[in-house]
């Protein structure tokens, strides 16, 4: 190695007690690697410096080189190469990182999860190793991931009624009160997970759900809260008859809504919609959708006489 490159590293790697050569900052990451291993030292201590490997590609190659560790990222303790994201995520679960950072390892109880007959009758087919357990994770922003696996030394087992299911120590705290069930969506069976702690935040969903659930509020002489944000040009152009132009009067009859009214937002193909969600999240509503695929999918899906544009 370039002696002038291993003097910068080396700087880089004393330069604070906890170093990590990472893809982005520490407010930004860019990959979903680097995120995680961000949110397990967040959770743990204040102070600790971030490389961002992407801003010099010859220090990105030659951390790599260093440590003789293909991927990014990278975490250093006290001077001393940990590894990367999966050992990081390992280490954290067994206690052993907190007690290479002088942390004291919490006691971690053991959630409260609620599996659906439906989902337990799915979990059971796919169980067919002896020692394989439903394993549920979640992570800082909330995404939710269930497989199926082996129980780790440090994972928490949770009597989920008929199942067992594994949680990490990490997921543990966010999985409190989560409960899953096995649905029918448009596109067949799927499994559904509702998380009491999740934060609100802007739900996707297709034309064919938006198209269902506005005929059960029909039939339940239910107001369906459902607005198109395009302009009164592209109005004239295509319409969905059911969906209200969302103009300034439009708005204010929203924010005087209760916040836990649900909202159905659509533009022509889902962009400005997304970002309309976002605005009234940001104002304390809890259930936002946006329409994937806008107004040309309705078109495409729904209904065909609902003209296309450019």
């Amino acid at each position: 190695m370039n002696p002038e490159l291993r003097q910068r590293l080396e700087a880089q790697i004393q330069s604070s007690e906890v170093v990590l050569f990472m893809k982005g900052t520490r407010s930004a990451p860019q990959c979903g690697f680097s995120a995680t291993v961000i949110q397990i030292l967040d959770s743990m201590i204040d102070e600790y410096a971030t490389v961002n490997v992407l801003a010099d590609g010859e220090l990105r190659e030659g951390i790599k080189e260093y440590s003789d560790w293909p991927t990014i990222p990278q975490l250093y303790v006290k001077g001393e190469f940990v590894g990367g994201c999966d050992i990081v995520k390992d280490m954290y679960a067994s206690g052993q990182l907190q007690e290479s950072l002088g942390v004291e390892v919490q006691e971690v109880a053991a959630p409260k999860i609620t599996v659906s007959a439906s989902a337990a009758e799915a979990f059971a087919s796919a169980l067919q190793t002896p020692g394989e357990f439903v394993r549920l994770e979640v992570d800082a922003k909330f995404n939710h991931g269930l497989s199926i696996g082996p129980k780790g030394g440090s994972d928490l087992v949770v009597d989920a009624g008929p199942v067992q299911v594994l949680v990490d120590r990490g997921s543990a705290k966010r999985a409190e009160g989560v409960s899953i069930d096995f649905v029918e969506t448009p596109d067949g069976k799927a499994f559904k997970i509702d998380n009491p702690n999740e934060p609100a935040k802007v739900r996707p969903i297709g034309v064919l759900e938006v198209k269902a659930r506005l005929e059960r509020a029909k039939a339940a002489s239910e107001r369906f809260h459902f607005y198109d944000v395009r302009t009164p040009a592209e109005l004239a152009i295509a319409q969905v008859v059911d969906a209200q132009l969302m103009d300034r009067e439009a708005q204010t009859e929203i924010m005087a809504l209760p916040k836990t009214t649900p909202l159905y937002l659509m533009c022509h193909h889902g962009t400005r919609s997304a970002q309309a969600a976002d605005f009234f999240i940001n104002q304390g509503f809890k259930e936002v959708y946006n329409v994937s695929g806008g107004i040309d999918a309705w078109s495409q899906e729904v209904d065909p006489t609902v003209a296309r544009y450019q």
